[in-house]
Parts: structure tokens; sequence; C-alpha cells
């Protein structure tokens, strides 16, 4: 608001140049694309990503089944890493060898992680494809609700940047502009300018 009463005061201002109209203008656009299309430009993404990963996440439950798997061996801990991230990775889950019958009804043994405390003969859950292999957890709907709005953001962000990096062009453009017109300007009043006698 600020900005568009200082345009208003300078209209009849007898020091304005073209150029500081365009510059004016060109931020008053900006805080308009800015205010209006990036929200849009956000929720649009937003809903987009959205649908499709609500639709993943229903595919994925349908193809997905959750099944219970019997542990028949620890297996040993890898040895001591000493990079931490590695570590505690490491330790969150513990790998296991594992038997578990598909949803089609086959028979299968295979490494897998189960929870640090997992002994022999213990079950816990897993997810497996329709032909007993394992796959990852399904995408919950909470979890596409949160990548959607992150994806949201992401663009409303992404649009706001580009909004005003065209506006930071368009003022680079005029201060150019501007250096060449007092180039000419100062060649124009001479070497004599500002001299006691220039005119005698």
């Amino acid at each position: 608001m600020r900005m568009i009463w200082g345009l208003w005061r300078w209209r009849r201002n007898p020091l304005r140049r073209k150029t500081d109209i365009v510059e004016a203008c060109a931020a008053m656009i900006a805080a308009a694309l800015i205010l209006l299309v990036a929200p849009a430009a956000g929720w649009a993404s937003g809903s987009l990503a959205h649908g499709a990963l609500v639709r993943a996440a229903h595919e994925q439950r349908a193809e997905r089944h959750p099944l219970s798997a019997t542990v028949l061996k620890v297996l040993p801990h890898p040895p001591i890493d000493s990079d931490p991230e590695t570590a505690s990775a490491r330790d969150a889950h513990r790998r296991v060898l594992a038997r578990w019958t598909g949803p089609d009804g086959s028979r299968h043994q295979g490494t897998l992680g189960a929870h640090p405390g997992a002994d022999p003969g213990e079950r816990f859950r897993i997810w497996t494809d329709d032909h007993g292999r394992p796959v990852g957890r399904p995408l919950d709907t909470a979890t596409a609700a949160t990548h959607a709005v992150l994806a949201g953001i992401g663009a409303a962000g992404a649009t706001a940047v580009l909004v005003d990096g065209a506006r930071r062009l368009v003022v680079w453009r005029l201060m150019r502009r501007r250096y060449t017109q007092w180039d000419i300007a100062w060649e124009r009043a001479g070497q004599d300018w500002g001299r006691a006698d220039a005119d005698s």
C-alpha cells in the first residue's frame, strides 16, 4: 500500500524518470503476482500431488499384503562402523533369517530386518507382494497428505522466487539504461561544466 501511495505522489514529480515509473510498476506487478499467483500455483501443485499420491497409496494397499514371518535365526551384526549414522541405522533393525508363507500359499525363507529384540521363534510383521516377495510398507494417507503439502509449499516458493528473479532482471536492465543515460548527459555537459567562467 505504501508503494502504491508513493507511486501516486510521484506522478507529477519533475525529477521522475520513465525508468522510475517502470521500476515501480515492476515492483507492484511482482508483489501482486507473489500474493496471487504463488498461492494458486502452490494449491494447484499440492492438489495434483495429493491426488497422485492417494492413487499410489490405494494401488500399493491393493498390491501389498501384511504377513507374519517367523524368526529362524538372528544374524550377527556387521563389523562396527565408526560413522554414527550408519551405526544408528544398523541398531534400528536386526537382521534375521526368517520364514513366511506368501498370499498365494508359496513358502519363502530369507534375510529380513526385524525389530532389535527379535529372538528365534518370534513372529513379526512384514509386507509382501502377491507372490510373497518382501516389499516396503504401503504409503498411508497421512504421509501422502504431508508430501502433497510440501509439494505445494515448494511450488509456491519456486513461483515467488521466479517472479522476484524476473523483477530483479528488469531492475538490472533499468539500472544499465540509467547509467547509459547519465553517461550521455555528462558528455553533453562538457568538461567546462561547473566552472565559474564557463559562460564567458
